[in-house]
Formats: structure tokens, C-alpha cells, sequence
């Protein structure tokens, strides 16, 4: 029951830079070599309260471009899409808007040299469906990709308190990031997106943890791949480049906790005399007529805790997923 009620909360909201090589003692003008905190606690607060505001009042008029300059990668492309498509079917607004508070804020923040900087923002918010002592936690991933920009949320994931884990900080605090090709790691986090891709096409590599985001995904979409009158095909692939890259950071038991992002399509193809039907919210993103098949297009973003290197089995386990269609074509 809380991993359903988890995910209506999640779907709820979610309808509303290649990194620069390290290079030691090299500093510049602007820090772009320099390993420093991606961001003053203080400036993440800021960007925290921005990106609440900014979110609120666009899921208030359900207007996209109200909390664009917020949003990107994954969480982007489900957020605009998602506002997009209720636009057209609530073009008066959202007339059950409940503004997000996202309160007691705890901030990791790595060090690391160049752009883009992070960093991962561990909030409690007023959108819990069940209250009791294993609160709901949103982990809000902000990147920024230059001096000049805005920080903008690339990922987002609600996890139960209990599921976050502790991450490895130095003396002051500032967290450790866990490098894209990490040889400490199980998997490293380059290879994540293309290897759960692969995964849910084919059960390969099998080194993901069994749960309801590998094997029972796997299983219910066997399921429902031959309905009476109705075929489902899926069609995975990675999503891992600009502000899609994976993210993460190391925990304390050498281990990872890593956001990255998937694509994938379902198409639906009906028995002659039928169609797949359509719901009013990916009508209004679709082009094309449903004649006989419907392709829906969905970004996808995962949670991942890694175990560190020479874990034989469960090597990753995916701890929260969130989803929503982009787009939508019928044929």
C-alpha cells in the first residue's frame, strides 16, 4: 500500500554538460578547476525556495512555461509534458491546486571541479498520502551548468525516510560524488541507463535487485503484452547525455546512491474492428488519428542504490522510479 500511495503522489507531481576534467592545483578566475562545493547551503536553500515558488504557480494555471527555467532533464520532460497535456484538458487552471511545501531541508552537497554542479536536496513535503513514522522524503537533484544559469531540478524521487541512505561526507561536511565510470562501484553509474534498458528487454545483466521496478515490472508487462484484441510491444532505451546524465553520490558503506534517466515506448495494436483507447491526457499530446495502434512515448527517471565493487549479486537496486508520457502518435 505505501509503495502505491507513493506512486500516486509521484505521478501527481509529475503532471504538474559533459564534466570537466579534474586537473590538481590548476585553479582559475572562475573555479572552473578548482574542487569546491557546488553551492554555499545558504545559495541551495535560495534555489530550494525558487524552484517551489516557480513550481507552484505552474501547477496552479497549468501553464508550462511558468516553472520552465526550473525544471530540466528528466523531471523536465515529465513536468512540461505533464503541464502541457493538462493545459489543453483544464484550460481554466488546476481547480484542485494544494501548494507543495518542501520543509526541513537537508542538503548534500558534493565537491568536485567544472560544471555542471549539483547537489541533492533531502526535504519533507505536505503531499505525504499516509503520515507515520517512515515519512515520506522527496530528494529534489538541482544542476547547474554554468555561472550564468539558474538552478534547475533534473531528477526527483519520494522515498520512504528509511530508504534514504547515509551519504560519506569529509570534516565539513560537503558530500563525495560518485564518478561516472567509478571503479569502486558495483556498476558504474555511466552504465546504468543502457544496462536497465537491457535489462527490461531482455532479464540481462541479471545483477539488478529483484522489486517492483525490475522483476514485477518485467512480469506485468508480460502480462498485458497480449490482451484479447490488444498487443503491447515495449521498446527501452538509455537516456544518459547533457542534463540526463547519471548523478550520484557515495554512502558510507562504500556503496551509491545514483538518479539516471531511461526512455522508453509502448505501442498498442488492436485486432481488426478495434482501437486502443486513449485518455483524454495523452489525447491532448498526441498527433496523428488512432485508427488501429497508439505509440506512447515516456522518460523515465530512476533511484539506484549501487553496491560497492565485488558484490556478486543484487549489485543494484532500484529504490524509486518515477514516469510520464511525452508524447504520443496514432496510427
Amino acid at each position: 500500500m505505501r509503495r502505491r500511495a507513493r506512486g500516486r503522489v509521484a505521478a501527481a507531481f509529475a503532471a504538474a554538460a559533459v564534466l570537466a576534467p579534474t586537473a590538481s592545483g590548476c585553479v582559475t578566475v572562475h573555479g572552473e578547476l578548482a574542487v569546491v562545493p557546488a553551492v554555499t547551503r545558504d545559495e541551495a536553500a535560495e534555489a530550494l525556495t525558487a524552484f517551489t515558488e516557480a513550481y507552484n504557480k505552474a501547477d496552479k494555471a497549468y501553464d508550462p512555461a511558468l516553472d520552465a527555467g526550473r525544471v530540466t532533464g528528466a523531471l523536465g520532460a515529465i513536468n512540461q509534458a505533464g503541464l502541457k497535456s493538462r493545459s489543453v484538458t483544464s484550460p481554466d487552471g488546476n481547480p484542485g491546486h494544494r501548494p507543495l511545501e518542501l520543509t526541513d531541508a537537508h542538503y548534500a552537497i558534493p565537491k568536485k571541479a567544472g560544471w555542471p554542479r549539483w547537489f541533492v536536496a533531502d526535504t519533507d513535503s505536505n503531499r505525504d498520502v499516509d503520515q507515520g513514522a517512515d515519512d515520506d522524503r522527496w530528494l529534489l537533484v538541482f544542476v547547474r551548468n554554468g555561472p550564468e544559469q539558474l538552478w534547475e531540478v533534473a531528477y526527483l524521487q519520494i522515498l520512504p525516510a528509511s530508504g534514504v541512505p547515509k551519504f560519506k561526507t569529509d570534516q565539513d561536511g560537503w558530500a563525495e560524488p560518485a564518478a561516472p565510470d567509478s571503479t569502486a562501484l558495483a556498476v558504474a553509474p555511466k552504465n546504468l541507463s543502457e544496462e536497465y534498458s537491457s535489462y527490461l528487454q531482455t532479464g540481462r545483466p541479471a545483477h539488478f535487485a529483484a522489486g517492483p521496478h525490475t522483476s514485477v515490472w518485467r512480469d506485468e508487462r508480460a502480462k498485458i503484452a497480449k490482451r484479447p484484441g490488444l498487443a503491447t510491444q515495449y521498446v527501452d532505451q538509455p537516456l544518459d547525455t547533457g542534463d540526463y546524465a547519471p548523478l550520484g553520490l557515495t554512502t558510507q558503506d562504500g556503496g551509491a546512491l545514483v538518479f539516471f534517466a531511461t526512455r522508453f515506448y509502448d505501442r498498442q495494436v488492436a485486432a481488426p474492428g478495434y482501437r486502443p483507447k486513449v485518455s483524454p491526457d495523452v489525447r491532448a499530446l498526441m498527433t496523428g488519428e488512432v485508427k488501429s495502434s497508439l505509440t506512447r512515448e515516456w522518460v523515465s527517471s530512476q533511484a539506484v542504490v549501487v553496491k560497492p565493487a565485488g558484490a556478486e549479486t543484487d549489485r543494484v537496486t532500484v529504490v524509486g522510479r518515477l514516469q510520464g508520457v511525452t508524447s504520443a502518435t496514432g496510427s
